[in-house]
């Protein structure tokens, strides 16, 4: 759908979100291509991790009859490029890139021929093929002829010929059982695989480019789902030793063998090793699990129907697929368990540590406690002292005025007159003193 001015500035709705036509045409970024049997359909996946935008655009534009391709022509990841003898379809994933040629199928391929040939007869010349920039992981030969499906056997039995007699898996796709397909699942010495599709003359260019479309991708995104296997090998000791290590800290922490400070460094650094694999493998195993959704999703839209004495592609594919997958996820839980048991064991470590921490701040506080009470007696007997101390001097000095004022000619006995005071002076001393202590403490 085209993004004209009349379509967008419409007088009905506010304003356009500034994705909504990008978006809304996402459907249309990758049509189905429409193959006119009996057709050849070469597919080439190559890994584009090294690989640029601008080197696919630079090996596209080598097609000696393809006009001058800009880098803008690719932006959205598809196009499809009408050739004089065959269509070319440029597709660009987020870890591989796909090249699908569309062209007559040869007549010496064709149903009734056996192990033919379906490379001598390329549109495109064998070294341009070669130099598609990345690395292969898939390369497939898709042969679409017609044939008479009321009897699927007869069809099965030319299609076994058509392999050279080897071991095939086959099944009837289709709603109405309107397609045979059948495939060997083999690397052949040209480093292709081989597929056949029979079709009935009736059949539509646009079902027999969705099953080719399908078959490729099942192929394809297999093969993708795979990579996740070798990494979970390659992990398998890693994760066992860090097990084991795991398991170490943990008996150790129970039997009090060694310092929480020990523990807790050994412990660190066995998360930081963890999470390290966790970071580097993680998206392997989550794009594992993503490419295998598709695989299931779309041998569910062949609808398979079994030939008698036959295996079918589902049932194939699950029996040698499902163990490697199985083993794939099965580690990324592994791993995900372990970092999680490491957390937990980190959280029993900080608890131990806590709970020691706080009961040596408790016997602290009760050493303190204990302190301030001694404190507080010294400070009564201190204060016992000093209301003695005061009251002698007070009375000291009392009795040197009662011995001046005797001397000046009072009629007054001086030790008599300090006598009866010595009560009096004691108590205003210790009532001073309560005083200023109470002060003291309502400021604190």
């Amino acid at each position: 759908m085209n993004q004209n001015t009349d379509f967008i500035r419409h007088d009905w709705l506010p304003p356009d979100d500034l994705q909504r036509f990008l978006l809304h045409n996402e459907v249309h970024t990758r049509p189905s291509q429409r193959i006119h049997v009996p057709a050849l359909v070469v597919s080439i996946a190559v890994i584009n991790n090294e690989v640029t935008l601008e080197q696919e655009c630079e090996h596209l534009c080598r097609i000696p009859t393809q006009k001058k391709i800009n880098i803008e022509q690719l932006q959205n990841n598809f196009l499809r490029m009408k050739l004089e003898e065959c269509t070319l379809i440029w597709e660009r994933h987020t870890e591989f890139t796909s090249y699908t040629l569309v062209q007559k199928l040869p007549e010496n391929a064709q149903l009734g021929s056996t192990d033919p040939d379906l490379l001598s007869s390329l549109a495109l010349q064998k070294n341009w093929l070669s130099e598609i920039p990345g690395q292969t992981f898939t390369a497939i030969n898709l042969a679409m002829v017609h044939g008479d499906l009321n009897n699927p056997e007869e069809m099965l039995a030319s299609a076994r010929n058509w392999f050279n007699e080897r071991t095939v898996v086959a099944s009837l796709a289709g709603r109405n059982s309107d397609s045979l397909v059948v495939t060997d699942f083999k690397l052949h010495e040209n480093g292709f695989e081989k597929i056949l599709v029979i079709l009935p003359p009736e059949s539509s260019v646009t079902r027999s480019g969705r099953i080719a479309q399908r078959l490729l991708e099942i192929e394809t995104y297999r093969i993708m789902a795979l990579r996740g296997l070798p990494v979970a090998k390659q992990i398998d000791p890693e994760l066992a030793n860090a097990e084991k290590q795991l398991l170490s800290i943990i008996t150790q922490l129970e039997s009090k063998t060694a310092s929480e400070q020990e523990l807790l460094d050994r412990l660190i650094s066995l998360a930081a090793r963890v999470e390290r694999i966790s970071i580097e493998h993680m998206y392997r195993f989550s794009a594992t699990h993503a490419y295998h959704k598709i695989v299931a999703q779309r041998i569910s839209e062949l609808k398979e129907k079994a030939i008698q004495g036959t295996q079918i592609i589902g049932e194939f594919m699950w029996r040698r697929l499902s163990p490697a997958i199985t083993k794939t996820e099965e580690t990324a839980q592994r791993m995900a368990t372990l970092s999680e048991r490491i957390s937990q064991t980190g959280a029993l470590l900080r608890t131990q540590v806590n709970i020691q921490t706080e009961t040596q701040s408790q016997q602290l506080l009760e050493k303190l406690t204990r302190g301030q009470e001694l404190q507080l007696r010294l400070q009564r007997t201190v204060e016992g002292l000093s209301i003695a101390a005061i009251s002698y001097y007070v009375v000291s000095l009392l009795l040197y005025i009662s011995k001046a004022g005797k001397e000046a000619g009072l009629p007054i006995h001086p030790e008599l007159v300090v006598g009866i005071l010595i009560p009096i002076v004691v108590f205003s001393v210790w009532y001073i003193t309560r005083r200023i202590r109470n002060k003291i403490f309502k400021l604190d």
